[in-house]
């Protein structure tokens, strides 16, 4: 991709059946099949950082990442916004009013309740941010 964003995005996750990742210092959390919505900020560089994410071959740094590296879970959709850090726990607060949060999952960082929900769907989102374009879907799939 030739231009470069900056801002918060939204990663759109299909968990295909019960799960039970082990996330980091969080520990074991136990996840059922559907939707979930993490919300992240990467003010330099967000299509590197979502193509990363899309990875399954990383280094396990952050919550998503130990997530994302489960065969049940896969990216399916992508909204960013433009914005600052700040505007990462706006979006957060916003999927808490709308979906059930995973608590303290990718908040170690601020004062959120969560950066990960879980809901039927997340159509809501689409007054907020919008989606992001041009996503190779291999990434996604590449082991």
């Amino acid at each position: 991709m030739a231009k470069r964003l900056k801002g918060i995005y939204v990663l759109i996750i299909q968990i295909n059946q019960a799960i039970q990742p082990k996330i980091g210092a969080l520990g074991e959390l136990t996840l059922t099949e559907g939707l979930y919505a993490y919300v992240g900020s990467a003010q330099n560089n967000l299509e590197l950082r979502v193509a990363r994410h899309q990875r399954r071959e990383k280094r396990l740094f952050w919550h998503i990442d130990y997530l994302l590296n489960n065969e049940a879970a896969r990216v399916i959709a992508v909204y960013y916004k433009p914005g600052c850090k700040t505007a990462e726990c706006k979006i957060a607060s916003l999927l808490e009013a709308n979906a059930q949060p995973i608590a303290g999952f990718g908040s170690s960082d601020c004062h959120c309740r969560s950066h990960l929900f879980h809901a039927q769907n997340f159509d809501f989102l689409r007054e907020y941010v919008r989606p992001l374009e041009a996503q190779d879907e291999n990434a996604s799939q590449a082991k």
